[in-house]
């Protein structure tokens, strides 16, 4: 058995991203801890870790998003584009996207166009950008 159980995302500011995740995206909160000490430790390779970690959930499914913010170590901005080598985004499945498009737009989040059409006519797409401009897609499926 094999089961997706979350994605990590990194961010600069827990309170910032809460405001796009939870308040806008309409994620909820399932955990909030501070991590510290030798298990984190070992599992992460460094010493002296401090990250504050913050599990998320969508209305369905079971795949969490865990935000997490590290005091220590720090670690650098990297602006990530959707074809580098690595995790590449993140996608939400949205019941309106036209509505999330609008709602999330009004509130400054920026995006690459509005929600396009998908050749075979199934889904309508659109990306936009966290607080760290982490790449978002959302999906609605028509």
């Amino acid at each position: 058995m094999i089961e997706v159980r979350h994605i990590g995302i990194v961010v600069s500011n827990i309170e910032n991203s809460l405001k796009f995740y939870k308040d806008l995206l309409g994620l909820k909160i399932e955990r909030s801890m501070d991590e510290s000490g030798k298990y984190i430790d070992n599992m992460l390779g460094y010493e002296n870790v401090h990250v504050k970690t913050v599990k998320m959930s969508a209305s369905s499914g079971n795949t969490l998003v865990e935000l997490l913010e590290f005091s220590v170590p720090i670690g650098s901005t990297i602006i990530r584009n959707v074809h580098d080598i690595g995790a590449s985004h993140a996608a939400f499945t949205v019941s309106d996207i036209d509505e999330m498009y609008l709602k999330l737009k009004q509130s400054g989040v920026k995006f690459n166009a509005p929600p396009q059409l998908s050749p075979d006519g199934f889904v309508k797409v659109t990306f936009c950008f966290d607080p760290d401009k982490t790449p978002i897609e959302l999906v609605q499926v028509l």
